[in-house]
């Protein structure tokens, strides 16, 4: 009769089966070991599963200032987190070229948080010397109220910049003729303001 069905020994059959037991399930796991090695759960024709992006709900930074309407999530910006930047197209303008003017905003703060940058909450003003020249606000019209998001160290512009005709502005006159400004050479610089936060400095440019 065979040992393996009746073993031999001097300890009783239960022992040894149990033994034997011990080593088949040995065996099972190395074998299933290596099988999970080569062939991944999930992976697609033996090929190793690819993993997918982790997803997150960090919401997009805003790439420009909104001209309609708009509103943001998040806890309001501090001042002293906002770096308010004067943007003009050029440095110099030929004779009847006009200025194109924008604004920067740069959150310089280290979490996100939220501003009102629409054109009801924008004031840019041109000078020179000490005289002012002209005024975003004296014949403004379709202002609007336009909240965006400031990722930190991240920068937006105007999406639609304002373009100078390079005249004196006044109330006043919003209906009728305004007077040139001096050019020939006429230094000037713009300041902006945002949200009541103002250009850290001036833009300089020149009108020939």
């Amino acid at each position: 009769m065979s040992t393996f069905k009746n073993p031999v020994g001097p300890q009783s059959s239960s022992v040894y089966w149990r033994r034997r037991l011990i080593v088949l399930l040995g065996v099972i796991a190395v074998v299933v070991i290596i099988v999970l090695i080569f062939v991944r759960p999930g992976a697609s024709n033996g090929e190793p599963s690819k993993k997918q992006p982790a997803s997150t709900n960090t919401p997009a930074a805003a790439t420009s200032i909104p001209t309609s309407s708009a509103s943001a999530d998040g806890q309001p910006c501090k001042p002293g987190d906002v770096k308010v930047e004067a943007v003009t197209d050029k440095d110099v303008y030929a004779a009847g070229e006009l200025p194109q003017l924008s604004v920067a905003l740069t959150n310089t703060g280290s979490k996100a948080c939220t501003i009102d940058a629409g054109t009801a909450q924008q004031l840019f003003t041109i000078t020179s010397g000490a005289e002012v020249y002209w005024k975003s606000t004296d014949c403004q019209s379709d202002k609007v109220d336009a909240e965006v998001l400031l990722q930190p160290a991240k920068t937006i512009s105007s999406k639609a910049p304002i373009t100078w005709d390079r005249t004196r502005s006044d109330p006043s006159t919003c209906q009728g003729n305004r007077e040139q400004v001096p050019a020939a050479g006429a230094s000037y610089h713009l300041e902006t303001t945002v949200s009541g936060i103002k250009s850290s400095a001036t833009k300089q440019f020149i009108l020939q």
